[in-house]
């Protein structure tokens, strides 16, 4: 199907109004992107070109760059989660969740929800067999947590055609890559239609540090004027806002003080909810 053919233009004006439990206003919810990148294939992103250009292996620079988020960036970020009781969503290749079991088992331990992100770090339109790459993320994830993922987030938000046909058909109920509403939207399948909630592009680490290379504190700049206007704009209808980081980027000594600082700005507001993935969709089936 072509976009237009899943989804039918709404103006967010002329909806009935979503309600959340106890006055809240808004829906905050935190992508934490956990990814391994294979040292035998080209690095995703890289952060020093090569001298002499072209696409070494080993690219022992650019791979060591993304594995320090692993080893050290994220542990600061479950410091901080835990100060501040906030409970994220784990957005995670099904490759990482034995390599990085650690990792795995942190998130685990406090209730974490996971959610798909490809077996690898590849462009899904890479990929050879797409329904056996989603369904052996989530039998990973399954294996590791107990529990079927239920959302799904295509490596740097790539689908192919069929993607949100097969996520229904390998049982998810949920996916992230429609970054086009402030609220939850359906999307037609060939089957049962699927939940599209609010994703970010730019309050997204990758876009503001990587691409546009603005300095670490516009992350908190920007996330903190999307956060007030949306907050506005909820008055009569909830919304839904996410925050987006990767460990390697924003869990970087340079950096990491500004997410944690919008982290405190949001946590300190007791009108504003901290849920996960799960947590958004049952509440939005639950309204329509």
């Amino acid at each position: 199907m072509l976009p237009t053919e899943r989804i039918t233009y709404s103006p967010i004006t002329e909806r009935p109004p979503l309600k959340l439990p106890g006055g809240a206003r808004m829906v905050v919810w935190v992508i934490v992107n956990i990814e391994e990148w294979d040292p035998m294939e080209t690095m995703p992103r890289t952060v020093l070109t090569p001298p002499a250009g072209g696409s070494p292996t080993p690219d022992i620079p650019n791979w060591a760059w993304h594995e320090y988020g692993n080893r050290v960036g994220f542990w600061r970020m479950v410091e901080t989660f835990d100060n501040l009781s906030i409970t994220p969503v784990l957005a995670i290749n099904g490759k990482a969740v034995e390599s990085y079991e650690p990792i795995s088992r942190a998130a685990h331990d406090r209730g974490w929800e996971f959610m798909g992100h490809g077996f690898g770090q590849k462009n899904m339109q890479k990929v050879e067999d797409e329904r056996a790459d989603i369904r052996k993320t989530a039998d990973v994830i399954e294996k590791f947590t107990g529990k079927r993922p239920r959302g799904w987030l295509g490596p740097g938000l790539t689908e192919t055609w069929e993607t949100p046909d097969l996520l229904v058909e390998e049982g998810f109920d949920y996916v992230a890559d429609w970054v086009l509403d402030d609220q939850p939207v359906m999307l037609k399948t060939r089957t049962d239609p699927i939940v599209n909630i609010p994703y970010t592009q730019e309050c997204n680490d990758v876009a503001m540090m990587l691409i546009q290379h603005h300095p670490a504190r516009e992350y908190f700049s920007r996330a903190s004027d999307q956060f007030d206007q949306i907050y506005s704009d909820s008055e009569n209808s909830a919304r839904v806002m996410a925050l987006v980081v990767h460990p390697y980027i924003m869990g970087a000594p340079h950096r990491f003080r500004y997410f944690r600082e919008i982290l405190e700005k949001i946590s300190g507001r007791n009108d504003v909810l901290f849920w996960t993935g799960e947590q958004i969709v049952d509440w939005y089936k639950s309204q329509t």
